[in-house]
């Protein structure tokens, strides 16, 4: 079981949640606010880090960030109902996914579960490192490179990037990527998909020109390429 590191202000809820997850047998820290969160983060070295959004002095945005400048660590948001904005922040700073309180521990288990799952066969019979441009992905390795620079790409930034550069061209639905990067289709949620292709852009597109990796099909989707 992973080490999930819990960065929540409600002590009900970091009690819940803390107890919840130990007893499906993860080792869990936790900790009530952004600076103490970060301070774990180097002793305690995590797996996943659940990080609620409304937290005194650092926010978690600001954690989001600052966790991202060094850290691919999946991050999963515990934000509360009805703070749509505060999702979308959180998405761009960097947030792999997203759970809603209160949650039953099985549902944010199953979402760990999703968010760590990596692909069954990342390789797919196609060749290890496939060059496209400037990027090279390689598919064994899960990494990625830009002219030869490796690039920090977050659990979904690179799920993503896998999915659509395996079938070039091929237009994938946000409901589609949704099922495959995410593994769940929760209110059709395409705000996961639109936050997660602007940072992948961020990261391997040029900001001078129009995106020629990750392309937009007005009223469908997204593809990779034509290059």
């Amino acid at each position: 079981m992973p080490r999930v590191l819990l960065i929540e202000d409600d002590p009900s809820v970091r009690e819940g949640v803390g107890l919840g997850l130990r007893r499906r047998g993860h080792e869990v820290s936790a900790a009530e606010t952004g600076e103490a969160g970060l301070a774990l983060m180097r002793s305690f070295r995590p797996e996943l880090v659940l990080l609620d959004l409304m937290l005194p002095g650092i926010n978690g945005v600001q954690v989001c960030r600052r966790i991202r400048d060094t850290s691919e660590v999946p991050i999963i948001m515990l934000t509360a109902r009805g703070d749509d904005f505060d999702i979308v922040v959180g998405l761009e700073a960097g947030a792999d996914d997203y759970i809603v309180k209160p949650a039953r521990t099985e549902v944010i288990e199953a979402r760990i579960k999703a968010v760590l799952r990596r692909l069954s066969d990342p390789a797919g019979g196609r060749p290890e490192v496939a060059h496209h441009g400037e990027l090279a992905i390689d598919r064994s390795g899960l990494t990625v490179a830009k002219n030869g620079e490796r690039l920090a790409l977050a659990p979904s930034e690179l799920k993503l990037l896998l999915h659509l550069s395996a079938s070039p061209e091929q237009v994938f639905s946000r409901q589609q990527l949704l099922e495959y990067v995410w593994d769940h289709s929760y209110h059709a949620d395409a705000r996961l998909v639109d936050a997660c292709v602007r940072r992948l852009r961020h990261k391997i597109e040029d900001p001078d020109r129009s995106p020629r990796y990750i392309q937009t099909v007005r009223g469908f989707g997204y593809r990779f390429g034509p290059l």
